[in-house]
């Protein structure tokens, strides 16, 4: 569910005041894009747990956030952000063996499931290889479709820089696939797109 920009102060205000239906109207509105963003920064099984973290910290903060010319959303991906950074931070510090858990269609054959499953770690490893500012470009461009416009405001940039930030992190996302480029926008698009 969206929220219209016209409504979205009078949401977050009545979420400050601790409304419960606007506090739920905010997390239906944004908790699937980030979502899509965290989970090709972490694990899938850890994207949940920091996506719900993401909402809990909005719950805490929320009597202090200033409205402001920035959108919302960009202050959710700050908070994903320092989410996603702890839970590395700690990884590297308690490293844990990571198992593959299937994430088959009824439909899949084993051996489709098994080459989903390395495109996906290739792209995972290649993605983190990216500077953030490039990685935060391309998960919002090509998994949450994002518009130019959208990318420019969310991170504070021109319309120019996220295109010419988009350019080289896709060049470079191709050089660490060994690809020509589509393959990495088509891992970032999704089989079906």
């Amino acid at each position: 569910m969206e929220i219209p920009l016209s409504e979205l102060n009078r949401v977050i205000r009545a979420a400050q005041k601790g409304e419960e239906t606007a506090v739920a109207a905010l997390y239906q509105a944004y908790s699937q894009a980030i979502y899509r963003y965290i989970v090709y920064r972490v694990p899938m099984e850890e994207a949940e747990d920091i996506t719900a973290e993401v909402f809990v910290n909005m719950v805490e903060a929320l009597p202090r956030y200033q409205i402001s010319e920035a959108p919302f959303e960009s202050w959710l991906y700050r908070i994903a952000n320092a989410r996603i950074a702890d839970y590395h931070r700690q990884f590297t510090r308690h490293p844990t063996m990571e198992l593959l858990e299937s994430t088959s269609d009824v439909g899949t054959m084993p051996e489709e499931q098994i080459l989903l499953d390395q495109e996906t770690s290739e792209l995972h490893s290649a993605l983190s290889k990216l500077s953030q500012e490039q990685q935060d470009v391309l998960l919002l461009r090509f998994v949450n479709h994002k518009s130019h416009e959208e990318v420019g405001r969310i991170l504070e940039k021109s319309v120019s820089a996220v295109k010419t930030i988009q350019h080289r992190a896709l060049t470079e996302l191709a050089t660490l696939l060994g690809s020509s480029g589509k393959k990495g926008r088509h891992y970032l698009r999704g089989r079906h797109e």
